[in-house]
């Protein structure tokens, strides 16, 4: 059975950094594609970040680009963001998502897990 556990989540003042992180179990951690998706409040869920095999590609929404990391560590089978300067607007429910697939990376639909989420709010 795969899992995707989101920590890290939390109330935040706008400026302050945070990391998230995602342990995955039951699946072969590595040989998946890794991404961030948030989804705030009445709006649909959206791409944040991924990271491909071996770090060897690393994607971000306009959004977040500058300051925000995605890493991952294939040895602890877990993914971080990293963000950096929050805003009121990264207030959202923050979701883990692992693909198998090649294409369309930017999509939801392309993904296989899901996580549960965790809830970010940022206070200004």
């Amino acid at each position: 059975q795969v899992q995707l556990v989101e920590s890290g989540g939390g109330l935040v003042q706008a400026g302050d950094s945070l990391r998230l992180s995602c342990a995955a179990s039951g699946l072969a951690f590595s040989s998946f594609v890794m991404a961030w998706f948030r989804q705030a409040p009445g709006k649909g869920r959206e791409f944040v970040a991924l990271i491909k095999w071996k770090s060897v590609s690393l994607i971000y929404a306009d959004s977040v680009q500058g300051r925000s990391t995605i890493s991952r560590d294939d040895a602890k089978n877990t993914v971080y963001l990293q963000m950096s300067s929050v805003k009121p607007e990264d207030t959202a429910v923050y979701y883990c998502a692992a693909s198998r697939n090649v294409d369309y990376l930017l999509k939801e639909w392309s993904y296989d897990y899901w996580g549960q989420g965790t809830q970010v709010t940022v206070s200004s």
